[in-house]
């Protein structure tokens, strides 16, 4: 693969990990995709997912997690399982398939514990060091180990390694963090056993490194890497100073690399799977106090963009960058940093909608690209649209993407947007605090709009003749979803605004003073956030708990802006509460407590910001076909949901319409 060595000669500059080659400092970290069979074999999607990142230049895959030991217990219903000889030809073939893109291939071998999914245990307990009972009704979670257990276990960590060099892996990681059962032996949380594995320090660590000596047995001068939470970010659990000490051991015991990891999957799942308000890169901060303990490559997770990696190696940092998500977004990002083309990476914002996903049980997928989980589907080739007509109303997430494709498979395509800037609601999305990464995307989806085939008409909202002389074969409607009137009494004493519009204009136009946001969802939450930035005290309303706000947002961005909004001395939250009306500059508030009478607040404000929910365009959509115009609404227009619906949307429809099975690349 050529590198471009004005760009980023550290990343792209080969490196030796124990012996093994690797064509440059990226990896592919492990993630779980939900594509194995049910029986834990390695499906054809599994081989054609992997490949296409390998293709994409990265030069080590890392394959998921896979359980060495299905009797205590699984992950999720789809995990991966190495347990006998007979999972040996799908290994082969996934092995076969990343070498043949110039890759390495590494295997992960796990055991969940504690955190085995109850309904793959085969009606028993999961397992852990100790016991563990539910914190509030004391009911068993998961019981202790026994002695013969345990070395079950390690000795099926190694049969697991000797199957994996078998099957041609180059490299065998184990999984050490986030609280699975290597973790959680390791952990004076979850660890609180008194004999030979557990009850010091010393003794914790015993599991562990007997697991390391029966991989290393097993798999000889192969590398071993072991993944670690560098700080686990629980009351009780293992911190920074605590992983400090116990590298060296590790070291010692035949480890070759470390992958620097953070959190559990209990209590602090969002240092595992960070959303987009964590700065990019903050997991440097471990990899540098533990890089004076080791001297051991570094592998560190949660980068984002070339520079940013290419910066990190120079300094010393770290040794290789593991890609997750970012790789979910585009498996070519390697390809294009290394060809000095990283403003055509598809950035990843953190969003999670991957992470929803895999909350329910559903296989891997991307918010920005449908072809993430369907890399064996044959791909478009040709223009199969060339002189068809395509009008897309609305240059948010959806029609942007939509247009770009549709362009790209031979549409003549006419996009409308009303205002004179493109990305809709992603220009929304991105306004409140800690929400930038968003622009990311808005970004890239303008940079590759200017296509032959693709007009753009800023600023225009265009009536149905005008539509109609366009003559398309389809109108896709994709301008949103439309906030709901405020239907709040007001003596004009001070304005009622929309949510959606402070949001969508960047810059919110409330006049000086205090306000008050009225709905506890996540735009309204998020509004009072922006709202408080800005430098208002706000009174943030909702008819609901509190411990309903912000109920629909993705779970892991929630539990910090929940923390947030209760941490911030500008934001005063009334739940329960009910907007009566304005008069004489005060917003009238009922409050319901549960077991008391009715009571009336009145606040001044300056203004009052309403977020109570929005609609689909139902008069936009009738008016349309009544003139006898085919339309396809998507996104928000059909239903409210996230922008990654509104990208799948369009880019379902565009295969309906081309009447193919094969998938368009994405915009």
């Amino acid at each position: 693969m050529a590198t471009d060595p004005s760009g980023f000669p550290h990343l792209m500059s080969p490196v030796e990990l124990a012996g093994m080659q690797l064509r440059n400092r990226i990896t592919m970290a492990p993630m779980s995709s939900a594509l194995a069979s049910t029986e834990g074999r390695v499906s054809p999607v599994q081989i054609a997912y992997f490949r296409e990142r390998a293709a994409g230049g990265c030069a080590m895959i890392t394959v998921e997690f896979t359980c060495v030991d299905r009797r205590f217990g699984l992950s999720e219903e789809r995990q991966l399982v190495l347990e006998d000889e007979s999972a040996l030809p799908g290994h082969r073939a996934l092995v076969a398939a990343v070498h043949a893109e110039g890759a390495r291939a590494a295997l992960q071998l796990q055991m969940p514990g504690q955190y085995a999914d109850p309904r793959f245990c085969g009606g028993a307990l999961p397992v852990a060091p100790s016991p563990v009972r539910h914190p509030r009704s004391g009911a068993a979670l998961a019981r202790a180990l026994t002695l013969a257990e345990i070395d079950e276990i390690i000795a099926h960590f190694g049969r697991a390694a000797r199957l994996g060099v078998d099957a041609g892996y180059d490299a065998i990681e184990l999984h050490g963090a986030h609280g699975y059962l290597l973790a959680a032996f390791a952990s004076p949380l979850q660890n609180r056993r008194d004999d030979d594995w557990g009850g010091d320090a010393q003794r914790r660590l015993a599991f562990p490194l007997a697991v390391i000596g029966a991989v290393r047995a097993a798999i000889g001068r192969r590398p071993l890497i072991y993944r670690l939470s560098a700080d686990e970010r629980v009351p009780g659990g293992l911190g920074i100073a605590d992983t400090m000490r116990l590298l060296p051991q590790l070291e010692a015991a035949g480890v070759d690399a470390f992958h620097v990891s953070s959190g559990t999957q209990v209590g602090a799942l969002e240092q595992v799977v960070d959303p987009m308000s964590f700065p990019e890169g903050w997991r440097l901060d471990y990899a540098r106090q533990l890089r004076k303990v080791t001297t051991r490559p570094l592998i560190t997770v949660g980068l984002r963009w070339p520079a940013s990696a290419e910066a990190a190696i120079a300094a010393g940092d770290t040794d290789l960058i593991a890609l997750g998500r970012p790789l979910l977004a585009d498996p070519h990002w390697a390809r294009k940093a290394a060809a000095g083309r990283a403003e055509d990476i598809r950035p990843c914002t953190s969003c999670n909608w991957c992470m929803d996903r895999v909350f329910h049980h559903q296989p891997v997928g991307c918010a920005e690209n449908p072809l993430t989980g369907n890399e064996d589907a044959p791909r478009l080739r040709d223009p199969l649209a060339t002189g068809r007509r395509l009008v897309v109303l609305g240059g948010g997430p959806g029609g942007l993407a939509t247009a770009i494709q549709a362009a790209r498979a031979g549409f003549q395509t006419t996009l409308f947007e009303r205002e004179n800037r493109l990305g809709g609601g992603l220009i929304a999305s991105a306004a409140p605090p800690f929400k930038d990464k968003l622009n990311w995307y808005r970004d890239y989806l303008i940079r590759h709009s200017d296509l032959p085939g693709l007009t753009l008409r800023r600023g225009a909202a265009p009536d149905i003749a005008e539509i109609i002389a366009l003559a398309p074969e389809a109108v896709v409607v994709a301008t949103g979803a439309l906030a709901l009137p405020p239907g709040i009494e007001s003596d004009g004493s001070a304005p009622v605004l929309s949510a959606y519009d402070i949001l969508g204009a960047g810059d919110p136009q409330a006049p000086a003073g205090p306000c008050l946001v009225y709905g506890g969802g996540e735009s309204g939450c998020e509004t009072a956030e922006l709202m408080a930035a800005q430098g208002h005290q706000v009174h943030l309303v909702t008819r609901s708990s509190r411990r309903d706000l912000a109920r629909a947002a993705e779970p892991l961005y929630r539990k910090l802006l929940r923390k947030r909004l209760a941490e911030n001395p500008r934001i005063t939250l009334h739940d329960h509460a009910t907007l009566l009306r304005i008069e004489r500059g005060a917003a009238v508030i009922r409050l319901t407590p549960p077991a008391d009478a009715t009571q009336d607040l009145h606040l001044p404000v300056t203004s009052v910001i309403v977020a109570q929910g929005r609609k689909t365009p139902e008069a936009l959509i009738a008016a349309l076909r009544a003139a006898g115009l085919t339309v396809h609404p998507i996104g928000d227009a059909r239903q409210i949901g996230r922008i990654g619906d509104a990208v799948h949307d369009g880019h379902a429809l565009l295969r309906r319409l081309l009447g193919t099975e094969a998938q368009l690349d994405p915009a």
